[in-house]
């Protein structure tokens, strides 16, 4: 869940620690008492009046004729979308280590929402708004819900995902449109998201016992234990001028009359809370926001936070910033926020500006999340996967282009920064990576640092990161295509998944690679599988990516036409159309093809295949998901159990 709504910067000078109750804290935010000059520093409104203050000035400075985006109205947070991420074995994390799999994330013990969950005694899925649970020893379809219409009008078209905790899953559903009051002067009522959370018990037949709504779109959500830490991005509730409407100058003048007569209602978050037949309602307290020392006005983000193993959702304890995220990464400990403000540098405004991304730390160790440190490196991130916590540093990967545009100018690179007080500060670098390409994969194992870059070969860069004050790069392996996802093999070697390519970029189909990187200073790719003109899921989202280490097994979601596939061995089968699961099993010699799974078509699509999605392992099956249905699939001989349709 990502979307774009930019401000102008982050600041910071002193941990903040944002408690209290959402509208009396018993204790009022430290107040700012200056740092040095340009340095970066996080701040507390004064007052009410002071915070709807500033903010009608940052906004009235940062509208345009078009609102506060290119297309107009309060920036759409889809608009600028991109396509919507203790050493190796904390990394690895796709796999419990139990008898069955669990979601393939970025750090082990933090789990992130998906579209399927297990806790090997039952299998969870909630696809097309229905929420289905299957006990995986029976292989019978136990329970049923349908959580949200598919009629519903969505802000965008993401998936719906869950978290598990015992008995109760969280289910997070795309944000909707909701129409507010009726704006002044006739003029249309805004629209603006609502992000919805259900709470849902699991001990008998599946049923709702909370529901929480709040103004925003979901960025993203990680849990720890039994506590959820979701992220919201809001923007003000307000009707600007219509865009046909006179001149450039008298648009913006009509716009800047709308933000002057803008209350705090039409800013900070509003929520609803429905439980125990009850429904409670509230605003994010002027006690709970903070701003930059440079900020637009043009959005917030909250981070609630919910115990799963507690009998009601409460509140959600929010902590806003009147400020903009995009990325959430999460080591555990510590909650990480960044912001690079590409729709700004895009044509929101007309000052240009530096690729920057800011970064936003935060200690979920306990209760509310502690604002602790905010810093900034050069460039853009492509993913989560760009951000890796490791003995006290976070190091971070960007590509730095020309104004965004991913020009030729463009070079990535490594920055290491530790937390010095209220600040976040680079205490070594690695630049100069791929010029002329941008970053299509990062992962962090441990000391060691893997890069691709790519544009029309795959330059696959490792780095040696174990002196923080001098990371430097150690190896390069040059090869066509590129990998957008990476993960940990084990012994020395790593997975790659992306696309095969001509000497001259252009892409061939899905390929599995496995690098040999025991010798940091000369990784070679060990092996390879290609399905000629295939794409997968996993390229895009490692939540499709499944290693069941214990079988040695690799599980990938192919979508594919009826053409040639390369083997293993160099060899070349027939492809079938269609879209279905590959499994290839991983040896000494690199990859054999276990066998693949598809799924019969859902009734209701119209079409003759069915896109695998997911896969996990309980005991010795291999369950397959899509959005119609589940498949078991022994491990031994890859023969089929059992078809459940949810549709």
């Amino acid at each position: 869940m990502t979307g774009r709504t930019r401000t102008v910067g982050w600041a910071m000078v002193a941990a903040l620690t944002l408690a209290g109750c959402t509208a009396h804290p018993s204790a009022p935010p430290p107040r700012d008492r200056g740092g040095p000059a340009g340095g970066l520093r996080l701040v507390a409104f004064d007052s009410c009046d002071e915070a709807l203050k500033q903010l009608r000035s940052a906004a009235k400075a940062a509208v345009g004729p078009w609102g506060f985006g290119p297309d107009g109205d309060v920036v759409p947070f889809a608009s600028a979308e991109r396509a919507s991420a203790a050493g190796a074995a904390k990394d690895s994390a796709g796999a419990s280590t139990g008898g069955f799999s669990g979601t393939t994330v970025h750090e082990a013990g933090v789990d992130e929402p998906d579209l399927v969950k297990t806790d090997g005694r039952r299998i969870v899925t909630v696809t097309r708004g229905v929420l289905s649970v299957v006990d995986p020893a029976s292989r019978k379809l136990t329970g049923r819900l349908e959580i949200d219409p598919p009629s519903a009008q969505r802000f965008s078209g993401g998936d719906a995902s869950l978290l598990l905790h015992g008995d109760r899953a969280l289910v997070l559903l795309p944000a909707r449109w909701v129409t507010r009051p009726a704006a002044p002067k006739g003029r249309p009522a805004p629209s603006a998201p609502e992000a919805r959370l259900v709470l849902v018990d699991l001990a008998g037949a599946p049923k709702v016992v909370g529901d929480y709504r709040i103004d925003g779109s979901l960025v993203d959500a990680r849990q720890v234990g039994a506590t959820a830490r979701v992220v919201v991005r809001s923007t003000p509730r307000l009707a600007f001028a219509p865009p046909h409407d006179s001149t450039d100058a008298r648009r913006t003048a009509a716009n800047r009359a709308v933000i002057a007569r803008a209350t705090l209602d039409d800013w900070l978050p509003r929520y609803e809370v429905r439980e125990g037949g009850r429904t409670t309602g509230g605003r994010v307290g002027c006690d709970r926001v903070s701003r930059p020392a440079g900020f637009s006005g043009a959005s917030m983000v909250t981070v609630l936070s919910f115990d799963l193993a507690a009998t009601t959702l409460g509140t959600g304890d929010p902590v806003t910033v009147a400020a903009d995220g995009d990325t959430v990464y999460s080591s555990g400990p510590r909650l990480y926020l960044t912001n690079d403000r590409r729709w700004w540098r895009a044509g929101a405004s007309s000052v240009r500006t530096a690729d920057t991304t800011e970064i936003y730390q935060f200690d979920t160790r306990s209760g509310t999340p502690r604002y602790v440190a905010a810093g900034s490196v050069p460039g853009w991130l492509i993913n989560q996967y760009a951000l890796s916590e490791w003995n006290g540093h976070l190091r971070v990967a960007t590509t730095t282009d020309d104004g965004g545009r991913r020009g030729t100018d463009s070079t990535s690179g490594v920055y290491v920064l530790r937390t010095d007080g209220a600040k976040l500060r680079t205490v070594g670098q690695v630049t100069g990576l791929g010029r002329g390409e941008r970053i299509f994969a990062v992962r962090f194992l441990g000391d060691t640092g893997y890069v691709v870059t790519f544009r029309q070969t795959d330059p696959l860069y490792t780095v040696d990161l174990r002196d923080p004050a001098a990371p430097r790069t150690t190896g390069e392996l040059k090869i066509n295509g590129y990998s957008s996802y990476l993960h940990p093999a084990g012994d020395g070697r790593l997975f790659g998944v992306g696309q095969e390519a001509t000497d001259r970029g252009q892409v061939q189909g899905t390929q599995v690679s496995l690098f040999d990187v025991a010798d940091p200073a000369r990784p070679t790719r060990a092996a390879r599988h290609h399905v000629a003109q295939g794409w997968s899921d996993a390229e895009s989202d490692p939540h499709a990516f499944l290693y069941w280490a214990p079988e040695h097994l690799l599980v990938i979601p192919v979508t594919r036409p009826g053409v040639a596939t390369d083997r293993a061995d160099g060899g070349v089968g027939t492809g079938e159309p269609g879209t279905g699961a590959l499994a290839l099993r991983v040896g000494d010699r690199g990859f054999t093809v276990a066998g693949t799974v598809e799924h019969p078509p859902a009734l209701t699509d119209g079409v003759d295949w069915t896109r695998i999605r997911r896969s996990l392992v309980v005991g010795d099956v291999l369950w397959t998901v899509s959005d119609a249905g589940l498949k078991a699939t022994g491990l031994a001989g890859m023969t089929t159990l059992a078809w459940l349709p949810t549709t």
